[in-house]
């Protein structure tokens, strides 16, 4: 399929049941009513990481042994870049901030040049717990961004739902997978947007979307998120029952939710249609 936008008025398979941003990779993030979407994703979303002094890595809880406490940090975008607080709500400055995590660390909103992040076998993480120091392989982020991959991840309600019927608990919380947008699915079941990949949506009055691979998981599901404890199931389920290939030659993993690119910019807002080309 080409990069031009599809014509058509499309199918319509939901809403915007939530939109969010994470203004520092790897914190917890913020609810929105409405949001600007550029071609960078939602205005402010992954607009600073921690860089790790030592290695010139970018902290991410996907090496939960060294990072996964970031989970328990939250992050809100301020007029002047970003406030971090603590789980008893006292603002970090960045010495607590290192004190916090453990480890010197730098916060930025320039991706160096080649960033990368480490990444932990989430099947190793599941099998020794995620204090246990297991090898851990390097991923390059895209140029002069913090995103893992495409500027936006979408999860649908569908999936969601999915998910917590095959949970020993009956449930799983939307934050562990740190979905931009929730899509609030009309018909359907399981997982949908794995359906989706190479196809368009039309969200709102204006924002074209291209969908691109079905979301890798990696160990951040099964971990603490605030004041949420561990679920290994979060990464179990999908593990069993929605293992695919991302791309080609990766090999099948558990996937859930969908990347997304930005076709056309526009502003979205919760209860947006969302249309399938």
């Amino acid at each position: 399929m080409s990069d031009a936008v599809t014509a058509g008025t499309g199918r319509r398979v939901g809403t915007v049941g939530a939109l969010r941003r994470y203004p520092v990779k790897s914190m917890l993030g913020e609810d929105l009513s409405a949001a600007d979407v550029t071609e960078r994703g939602v205005d402010g979303d992954r607009r600073f990481a921690l860089l790790d002094p030592r290695t010139g890595k970018v902290a991410s809880a996907k090496n939960p042994r060294l990072w996964r406490r970031l989970l328990t940090l939250s992050a809100a975008t301020t007029e002047d870049g970003v406030r971090i607080t603590g789980p008893d709500g006292a603002e970090l400055d960045p010495d607590a901030l290192a004190e916090f995590v453990g480890r010197p660390v730098t916060l930025t909103a320039e991706p160096p040049p080649g960033a990368s992040l480490d990444r932990a076998d989430p099947e190793e993480v599941l099998h020794a717990g995620p204090a246990a120091d297991v090898a851990v392989h390097a991923v390059g982020l895209p140029a002069g961004t913090f995103f893992d991959h495409s500027p936006l991840h979408l999860l649908t309600t569908a999936t969601l739902d999915r998910i917590g019927e095959l949970s020993p608990r009956g449930t799983v919380e939307v934050q562990r997978y740190r979905p931009n947008m929730v899509i609030r699915t009309e018909g359907g079941s399981g997982f949908v947007e794995n359906g989706w990949i190479g196809r368009d949506l039309t969200v709102g009055p204006r924002l074209r979307l291209r969908i691109t691979v079905p979301t890798p998981r990696c160990a951040v599901p099964t971990l603490a998120h605030g004041v949420l404890p561990r679920d290994p199931e979060a990464l179990r389920v999908p593990a069993r029952h929605n293992r695919v290939e991302p791309l080609a030659g990766m090999g099948p993993h558990p996937c859930a939710g969908v990347h997304a690119r930005v076709l056309v910019p526009g502003r979205i807002a919760r209860g947006d249609a969302v249309l399938l080309h």
